[in-house]
């Protein structure tokens, strides 16, 4: 009797292994930024994702988490000096306060199976500050990519948003900053 209590309990074991998600590294990851004024002048770059997994059930979408390390923001339009000034004052407490909040987080809640990927839910952490936000994820074989717009102003990021303060006139830089992201799985 105790043998066939411990098989059955070894094959049910088995059984709910496979029904459990399976988690996947991500590789060749990148973020591409682009941050704007209300006028037309704008700066664009990247920042690595330093790490990051998928968690599927089956072929199924069903979880995930990234890790953004904030410290590796680069300015890609400007030549090297003007680009290192800007990317201080973007590590600086004006916008992302690098030293305090180095890393970025978001951990997939929730993905619905689209035609060409799925829309994702998830909770964003920056600047210690978590939001719910949504997007779509384009999968293609292994490669997976999302265009969005995060809204600095919600995550403490004040610096010159109209959000905030008033009478800025055209030094108002807008509050969306639009990511452009791209990984393998």
């Amino acid at each position: 009797m105790k043998m066939k209590t411990l098989i059955a309990l070894a094959a049910t074991a088995l059984f709910l292994t496979n029904l459990t998600a399976q988690t996947t590294e991500i590789s060749d990851a990148i973020i591409n930024w682009k941050g704007s004024k209300i006028t037309s002048d704008a700066h664009v770059g990247t920042i690595e994702i330093s790490q990051g997994s998928l968690s599927f059930d089956g072929d199924a979408l069903v979880g995930g988490s990234f890790t953004v390390d904030m410290n590796s923001i680069v300015c890609t339009d400007l030549n090297e000096s003007y680009g290192a000034k800007l990317v201080g004052h973007l590590k600086s407490d004006d916008f992302f306060a690098v030293a305090d909040h180095p890393e970025a987080i978001l951990n997939i809640k929730n993905a619905v199976r689209t035609a060409d990927g799925y829309t994702v839910t998830g909770d964003f952490t920056i600047r210690g500050i978590t939001n719910s936000e949504t997007f779509d994820l384009k999968i293609d074989g292994n490669r997976a990519t999302a265009d969005l717009e995060i809204d600095r102003s919600k995550y403490g990021v004040k610096y010159a948003s109209g959000s905030f303060f008033k009478n800025l006139g055209d030094k108002v830089i807008n509050d969306e900053l639009e990511l452009s992201v791209s990984f393998n799985f």
